[in-house]
């Protein structure tokens, strides 16, 4: 017979069997926090008879969230011996942070003056908005490229936003050079809130903005905090100070609130998370409790001890320290510290360390390259390549990023809220002949932005409007439009799905015609009518989709991987919750890592310790750290300049002593050769006299 709490170790069924209302598990690297947190779930379910559509799972990716919910079920369903009468599948609720709020802003548009069909706008449409008005504050030559570009503007407002500072305040810390221009961006941050809702759409801040406030409100606020009896947030290091207010209101009705986190892993203030919240969980959720996970089943006990010296020296934070499992029986061989002359040798040392390793039985999908920053990786993929050892790099083109995605959902968001400009922008530049001047007189035309002589824009009065609006285009892209506005207009009595079949057939043309590679595009296409089938509007795929992306798309994956193996570069934010037998930090040196840009910032350096922190404790078996001891300083510059470099700050002190050191050195470094002794004398001497003449 299973038992639920004998799959637990001791810690973690310490979590499980909690009975207060507040609780903060503060989880080491590699400790089952996952374990434990669905564990609490499924043991609230089948012991303490909660209904499983009560518990509510947070987290950041919806990938994380599914996985939660999932192994929640299969814990249920042991238990129960009947895993499809548990329902715990259908009924469970998990999803990020914003997904859930998308769902209960869908529910309560109305009280809160939402559309019914509101878009959401991800954060490449929302820094082109952004750039829009931009460009209006340039006709001010006293600012003249002198305001930031639209990403720092975008960057600015959002952490405006989630920390709840004045942009003023912000623009000190982001963009420092701008200050005496901070009166414009904060017009232009006013002027963005003013245009997204004219056209009807929410960016991602804004979902939990409106849900903040949905769930201050005394009647609406009720009604969704008590759908729920228990919340449980995973990876609560990663939270900004407005998820902290969801929270707050989410369970101020007496609900049972769960958090498990690690500060020492908090390496996201980019996104405005602090290790504060977790640190001072008891200054937000008084009277709460605190348990810990220490017990590490990743790695081994040399890997542990490095990562525990390099927590023992910070100034903040590190609350935990990391045992080895009893279980874990992997040799424990001390990590390396490997000393190269250049970039070039630090290249030849990893290739080298790599290959043996595989002939010790350690595939190469089981290695991993871990850098501090994308570019960072570029002389060892030269050499990786030249050698024949195959590798993938995570990141590039993200899914939403790929133009024939964003133009079928583009038209997507068009057919609930026909007053999208940014959409109708868009779809527009796809006409033959049209450009951005051409587009923009066309909206014009429609009365999108409207000075009160028009009507609202609506699906109605679309079609009256549309032979002027277009009366600039050629024929040719007339006719495209017309079947873009028969594809648009809903039809009644109509299937979702069918109406996004209409619409795929409509651009399809279009995207043949404007990128080359079309037919593996026209698939993605494809895929995104088949996502409309569980949708209640076409504007929620286009939301869904901008929440939680595919990680790629089919036209920029390349041919199909033909090596029986190949290992992983990534960099460390890339690699967070993942493990490998063997792991290979490059780069290890004061002004790479950590940053240069962090040099100077206590904090920064201090987020610069955690992240470095996650890169050691992503090895199971094997862990090599690389110090280049020269390396150049301008990758793009048209000069050779480089630098000594100096061992990263965080490989002294206490982790010194706990780490191997070894020097790769090939015979041509730093020009010395060997050579053979030669018989003869050379001299120069008369040479040089001649010129005391």
């Amino acid at each position: 017979m299973f038992d639920l709490l004998d799959s637990l170790d001791t810690q973690q069924r310490g979590v499980a069997l909690h009975d207060g209302q507040r609780l903060r598990v503060l989880a080491g690297a590699g400790t089952g926090k996952t374990t434990a947190l669905t564990g609490r779930a499924a043991y609230l379910v089948t012991a303490r008879n909660i209904t499983p559509d009560r518990i509510l799972l947070l987290t950041f990716t919806r990938r994380a969230a599914r996985q939660m919910v999932s192994r929640t079920e299969t814990l249920i369903g042991r238990v129960q011996k009947d895993r499809a009468h548990s329902g715990a599948r259908a009924r469970i609720v998990g999803g990020t942070f914003h997904s859930v709020a998308h769902g209960a802003l869908r529910r309560y548009a109305a009280p809160l003056g939402l559309a019914e069909g509101f878009g959401v706008i991800d954060p490449s449409d929302a820094a082109d908005l952004i750039d829009v008005i931009r460009n209006s504050f340039l006709q001010d030559k006293a600012l003249q490229r002198r305001l930031p570009r639209k990403s720092t503007l975008l960057d600015i407002y959002c952490r405006a936003v989630d920390t709840a500072t004045t942009v003023s305040e912000v623009v000190v810390e982001v963009a420092p050079w701008a200050t005496k221009h901070a009166p414009a961006i904060s017009d232009i941050c006013r002027e963005y809130v003013r245009k997204k809702r004219e056209l009807g759409v929410l960016d991602f801040d804004d979902l939990l903005l409106y849900w903040r406030e949905a769930l201050s409100h005394p009647v609406v606020g009720r009604q969704i905090a008590s759908d729920y009896d228990h919340v449980l947030v995973d990876e609560y290091q990663d939270v900004n100070t407005l998820q902290v207010d969801v929270l707050k209101l989410l369970t101020n009705q007496g609900q049972c609130l769960t958090v498990v986190g690690d500060d020492a892993q908090a390496i996201y203030s980019f996104r405005a998370s602090s290790p504060d919240h977790i640190l001072n969980f008891n200054s937000d959720f008084p009277e709460a409790s605190t348990l810990a996970l220490t017990t590490n089943y990743r790695s081994t006990q040399p890997i542990l001890d490095v990562a525990n010296a390099l927590g023992s020296e910070a100034e903040v934070g590190f609350s935990t320290k990391l045992t080895v499992s009893p279980s874990n029986c992997a040799p424990a061989t001390k990590p390396r510290l490997v000393r190269c002359a250049d970039e070039d040798g630090q290249s030849d040392s990893v290739c080298e360390r790599v290959l043996e390793l595989r002939e010790q039985g350690i595939a190469l999908r089981e290695q991993a390259v871990l850098v501090r920053a994308a570019h960072h990786s570029d002389r060892l993929e030269i050499e990786l390549t030249r050698r024949g050892i195959p590798f993938v790099k995570y990141g590039g083109l993200k899914y939403l990023e790929a133009a024939h995605v964003k133009d079928l959902l583009a038209a997507f968001r068009l057919a609930d809220n026909p007053r999208d400009e940014l959409s109708w922008f868009r779809i527009f530049q796809l006409l033959s002949g049209v450009g951005p001047a051409k587009a923009r007189t066309a909206i014009a035309r429609l009365g999108i932005s409207n000075d009160g002589s028009l009507p609202p824009l609506e699906p109605s009065n679309l079609p009256a409007r549309w032979a002027q609006a277009t009366k600039d285009f050629g024929p040719a892209a007339r006719s495209s439009a017309d079947v873009l506005l028969a594809a648009i207009l809903p039809q009644v009595g109509e299937r979702l799905v069918t109406h996004a079949e209409r619409l795929r057939l409509a651009v399809a043309p279009l995207i043949e015609s404007n990128y080359q590679d079309a037919a593996a595009r026209l698939t993605d296409l494809e895929a995104l009518v088949q996502a409309s089938t569980s949708a209640a509007r076409l504007s929620e795929v286009a939301a869904e989709h901008a929440l939680e992306p595919p990680s790629g798309t089919s036209d920029l994956a390349g041919p199909p991987v033909i090596d029986e193996d190949y290992m992983v570069i990534s960099t460390v934010h890339s690699a967070k919750g993942l493990e490998w037998d063997a792991v290979h930090v490059i780069h290890a040196a004061d002004g790479n890592f950590p940053s240069d840009m962090a040099l100077s910032d206590a904090a920064g350096l201090e987020e610069e310790r955690r992240l470095f922190y996650v890169a050691l404790t992503r090895a199971r078996r094997s862990l090599d750290v690389y110090v280049p001891l020269r390396f150049h300083v301008n990758r793009h510059a048209r000069d050779d300049r480089n630098v000594w470099a100096q061992p990263s700050r965080f490989l002294t002190g206490a982790v010194a002593p706990l780490v191997d050191e070894v020097t790769h050195m090939r015979p041509d470094d730093f020009g010395v050769a060997v050579i053979k002794p030669i018989d003869t004398a050379i001299t120069v001497d008369a040479q040089l006299n001649g010129l005391w003449q």
